[in-house]
């Protein structure tokens, strides 16, 4: 009996020695996002993904089939009368509440495996040039955002987007040029009762009035169109607010994609790289940091940390987090599992699952579907205070803080890796060895009332990238 305690000691060493278990003991599941099903324009049946991922050893499958793949172009004035509409199958065509049930039926079939439905939405394009000229173009219609964890279908029947359905959230912005239609009809009307020329005018005036009743009417899903050119960031701005109120979360999608500059068909599509717009938008969730194509926002004085200096100094109510972007629609494509976003939990549940999205309780990697690069620890303490925090976690510091960096690959084998620390922006430290490899860096920084953040990145089979660590300082500093 007196061997119990001690078995309970060994046990507990045993569990925060894991590799899975770290900093308030999370554990780590794998998992991918952005998976394009036959619902948009994906090779797979949202069953057949769920079963390729289970083989594969991931345990998260979070799917963003498009919401509307639509392209319109209409001629001046009645553009919404007569047009010229290509669409596509998409989550709306389809049937919101189709994927939705779809998903949690497939769910039941795999209760080990955790499903999250989501859209990759283009909630805005604008037209230049002519068809007559050659040179007919659609601007950003691949500049993609990703929403996960909207569960009603009417949260997604009503996204802000060109080409949504009736909606009246716009009524208000909509409505006085309705009833200048509407005072046209009325007039039309009261020339129709006299004779002569008055009611061949009346009968021009009414019809034209309706039928500008039917184009400019008030119940549109968007407060922009197409036609009016570029109109910056407040198209997916306004997209993201409205994910925001319904409990949403928003990720740019590949915003540094060079795919979206091409011609299809007759016509033109420009979706250049977008960079700076995880500056200019506020209150997104996240970004894609890892993706198939060159990435430069994780560099250091990058966009990214651009966004977190301004979490830092107060400017922005929340960070950005990095997930890895799968992009995902055949094996043609790109193996699936090549692109896994690992999440710490206290558990393995949905609900969890959500809560490291929503606060970078996460980090990101691309390789081989054999095996990973596995981030078996990461925190940042302040000894003085015996303060620990691990990805998007925070602590209050009265001395310099100390970095514990743990580095293992899956498949248990040997693997020469280099890594970087980056404080804020700044690369102030590196790192390289073997796997497994351990790591302790103290920074002698201290700063009272500052505000600072640690990342890292690593590069060897594979890219990994790790989401930031805050850390608050207090007092009048205990470290140098």
């Amino acid at each position: 009996m007196r061997l119990i305690p001690y078995l309970i000691l060994y046990l507990i060493f045993c569990i925060l020695s894991s590799p899975l278990a770290y900093a308030n003991d999370y554990i780590q599941i794998s998992g991918l996002i952005d998976l394009r099903s036959t619902f948009s324009d994906g090779s797979y049946s949202i069953e057949e993904l769920v079963n390729i991922a289970k083989n594969r050893a991931l345990e998260v499958v979070i799917f963003t089939d498009h919401d509307r793949i639509e392209m319109e172009y209409g001629l001046f004035p009645f553009r919404h009368i007569i047009k010229k509409r290509i669409e596509r199958p998409s989550v709306l065509k389809i049937g919101a509440e189709k994927y939705l049930n779809k998903i949690k039926e497939v769910g039941y079939k795999y209760p080990e495996m955790i499903l999250i439905p989501g859209v990759e939405s283009a909630p805005f394009y604008y037209w230049t040039g002519s068809i007559i000229k050659g040179n007919l173009t659609a601007h950003n219609w691949e500049k993609h955002i990703l929403i996960i964890g909207l569960e009603k279908p009417e949260d997604y029947n009503n996204l802000p987007i060109l080409s949504g359905a009736f909606s009246t959230n716009y009524v208000s912005q909509f409505l006085p040029a309705t009833l200048l239609f509407i005072v046209s009809v009325l007039f039309g009307i009261f020339l129709i009762r006299w004779r002569g020329i008055y009611r061949k005018i009346g009968i021009i005036v009414f019809i034209l009035s309706l039928l500008l009743i039917i184009n400019y009417h008030p119940f549109k899903s968007s407060m922009f169109d197409q036609y009016h050119g570029d109109q910056g960031i407040l198209p997916y701005q306004e997209l993201i607010n409205y994910v925001n109120e319904k409990g949403g979360m928003t990720f740019w999608s590949h915003p540094e994609s060079k795919s979206g500059i091409d011609k299809k068909g007759r016509i033109y599509v420009n979706t250049p790289p977008h960079p700076d717009d995880l500056v200019k938008a506020t209150g997104y969730t996240g970004f894609a940091a890892l993706y198939g194509d060159n990435i430069t926002v994780t560099e250091p004085y990058g966009q990214w940390d651009t966004v977190l200096q301004e979490y830092c100094l107060g400017k922005r109510a929340k960070p950005a987090w990095g997930i890895s972007g799968a992009d995902y629609h055949s094996e043609a494509g790109g193996k699936l599992g090549e692109f896994p976003t690992i999440f710490m939990v206290k558990e393995k549940t949905k609900e969890e699952v959500l809560s490291a999205l929503k606060n970078g309780r996460m980090y990101v990697y691309q390789g081989s579907i054999d095996y990973r690069l596995s981030l078996d620890r990461f925190t940042v303490s302040d000894p003085s205070t015996h303060s620990q925090a691990t990805v998007g976690g925070e602590i209050s510091a009265k001395g310099s803080p100390v970095l514990e960096i743990k580095l293992s690959s899956s498949d248990k084998k040997n693997y020469t890796i280099q890594g970087r620390i980056i404080r804020s922006g700044k690369s102030i430290n590196t790192f390289s060895g073997t796997t497994p490899l351990e790591y302790t860096y103290r920074d002698n920084y201290f700063n009272p009332d500052d505000k600072i953040y640690y990342r890292i990145d690593v590069k060897g089979p594979g890219i990994l990238v790790s989401n930031p660590i805050f850390v608050r300082f207090i007092g009048e500093g205990k470290g140098g």
